[in-house]
C-alpha cells in the first residue's frame, strides 16, 4: 500500500475551495498525473456522485471511476475507485484559514490480487507522482480562484519518467 499525506493553501474561501476540489474531474487540470477528468452523473456533487479519471499507469493508460463515498458539504469528501488492479482512496478536507481556507488532502493507493506482493515498491513511485501533484494543487489553488473551469483533453501525454507510474499522482 502507498499513502500520500499533503497540506495546501488555498486564497480562496473554503466553499469555493471545497467546491472545486470536490469535483474530482477538475484534478485534470491540477494533476499532472491525470490525463482526463470528467464527471459522470449530472448535478451537483454529493454522495454517489461518479467521477471517471484517466491516468498512466505501467506505461499504459488507465481508466478510474471514482465515487463519492462521504460527503460533508463545504468540508470533507471521500472518494474510492477500485479496478481488477487496484484500490485508491482519496480524503480532501478543506477548513478554514485567516487568509483563504487549509486543504488537507490523504491518497492511498493499494494493489490487488497477486500484484500485492510489488505493494512495498509501490510507496516511493506514488511519492514522486503525489508530490508532482500536491504541487500542482499548490499552484492551481494559489494561482486563481477555483472553480473557472475544467480542462478534459481528449488526449495527454504520459509524463516521462523512467519509472513505472503508479495509478494518477494525487497528494
Amino acid at each position: 500500500m502507498a499513502r500520500y499525506h499533503a497540506i495546501v493553501e488555498s486564497r480562496s474561501p473554503a466553499a469555493e475551495t471545497f467546491g472545486y476540489l470536490a469535483t474530482f474531474s477538475n484534478a485534470a487540470e491540477w494533476d499532472p498525473g491525470v490525463l482526463a477528468g470528467e464527471q459522470l452523473d449530472p448535478g451537483p456533487v454529493r454522495a454517489g456522485s461518479r467521477f471517471r479519471l484517466v491516468v498512466p499507469f505501467l506505461g499504459a493508460r488507465m481508466s478510474l471511476t471514482y465515487e463519492v463515498i462521504r460527503f460533508v458539504p463545504g468540508r470533507e469528501v471521500l472518494l474510492h475507485a477500485a479496478n481488477v488492479l487496484l484500490r485508491s482512496t482519496d480524503r480532501i478536507l478543506v477548513t478554514d484559514a485567516a487568509d483563504g481556507s487549509t486543504v488537507s488532502y490523504d491518497a492511498e493507493v493499494r494493489l490487488r490480487g497477486p500484484l500485492q506482493v510489488l505493494d512495498p515498491l509501490l510507496q516511493p513511485g506514488f511519492r514522486v507522482v503525489a508530490e508532482r501533484a500536491a504541487a500542482g494543487l499548490a499552484d492551481a489553488l494559489s494561482g486563481r480562484p477555483p472553480g473557472r473551469g475544467t480542462r478534459t483533453p481528449a488526449a495527454a501525454p504520459a509524463p516521462s519518467g523512467g519509472a513505472a507510474q503508479p495509478a494518477g499522482g494525487r497528494p
